[in-house]
């Protein structure tokens, strides 16, 4: 599909089906949770551009390749998009994060916006927009619509698990927004879960349910 990226690295799959297991503990969720968002940042950055500099070894002054351009946001869709993020800090720690509350409201399963903070030089950043699950995308979306409202306007999204549907929606609103997951999955149930997918990815994170 254009614009999306699926990550197919051995440790991301592997992982992947891990925390898919419904036995899977809280602990252990939120562990491999995080492992799968370090290795997702690897891809999501991986073009990220890179200026030489000089620097001094111990031995000697050589170039050498620093990341260059603009700075990094990561803008996670709470609850499950915080222990997301987590392991992609643990790559960037320098990077600025953005905090973004949305539901999803049970009957009409529009986004509903309970907080956000974000900071105020959006423009000058590449934002990265982090959601642990794209079923219908309408929290994404809404994130998506939010973060253009205060500045943003160079934009991707990450995901763990997605669906046709919610891929479908996020490209035709906003195009300009890449997409990365981990898998595609076919279904979406009556309740607009994913089928498989993994279940309510916060109550599992956070053990609240």
């Amino acid at each position: 599909m254009e614009g999306v990226t699926v990550v197919n690295h051995p440790l991301v799959q592997h992982k992947l089906s891990l925390i898919r297991e419904k036995e899977r503990s809280t602990k252990a969720f939120r562990e491999i949770l995080k492992e799968i968002g370090m290795l997702l940042c690897y891809e999501i950055t991986r073009d990220l551009p890179l200026t030489d500099v000089e620097i001094e070894t111990p031995l000697a002054r050589m170039i050498a390749p620093r990341i260059a351009g603009k700075k990094l946001v990561f803008a996670p869709v709470l609850r499950a998009g915080l222990t997301f993020v987590d392991g992609m800090l643990d790559l960037v720690p320098t990077a600025r994060v953005a905090h973004i509350g949305l539901y999803r409201e049970p009957k009409t399963l529009a986004a509903v916006e309970y907080y956000f903070k974000a900071p105020s030089d959006l423009a000058e950043r590449l934002v990265i927009v982090v959601v642990a699950i794209l079923a219908t995308a309408n929290t994404a979306v809404a994130a998506v619509d939010r973060l253009k409202e205060s500045g943003a306007n160079e934009i991707r999204l990450v995901c763990l698990i997605s669906a046709r549907p919610g891929i479908e929606r996020m490209r035709a609103i906003h195009p300009d927004v890449p997409i990365w997951t981990a898998a595609i999955d076919d279904e979406l149930n009556e309740q607009a879960f994913i089928v498989p997918g993994l279940g309510d990815a916060g109550d599992r994170a956070y053990g609240t349910k």
